[in-house]
């Protein structure tokens, strides 16, 4: 690679985490100021609030949060604590857990979703 074009594949690169930074933290902080809960928290409960009778796999779930199994594991049992989910054996396999959107967090996220959607317009376009 040349120099040249290195410089411009790092230059897109910081200039894409640039971007990633300015509209993550701009979802961060009106969801939190508007709705106690981070862009974490609105990912799981959009991801739960889109799947079949609001439950979905806990490994589906951090595929959608773009977290570590452990970072997602403390997320979920965050949301549990505040009732917007519940954790469910899997009656098939023992071994797999189901998350599932309680009532609360179907409202919690039916309300934030307005202010995610603006903050994605004003910072995205």
């Amino acid at each position: 690679m040349s120099e040249v074009a290195e410089d411009v594949l790092v230059r897109e690169w910081r200039a894409l985490l640039a971007r990633h930074a300015a509209v993550y933290n701009a979802l961060e902080t009106e969801l939190r100021q508007r709705h106690c809960i981070g862009v974490s928290e609105f990912e799981a409960l959009e991801r739960l609030a889109g799947c079949e009778m609001g439950k979905c796999r806990g490994s589906e779930l951090t595929d959608t949060v773009h977290l570590s199994q452990s970072a997602a594991s403390r997320l979920v049992a965050r949301m549990e604590r505040d009732g917007l989910v519940e954790r469910s054996m899997c009656e098939m396999d023992r071994r797999g857990i189901f998350v599932v959107l309680t009532e609360k967090g179907r409202e919690r996220y039916l309300e934030a979703k307005p202010t995610h959607r603006a903050v994605l317009a004003a910072t995205m376009s």
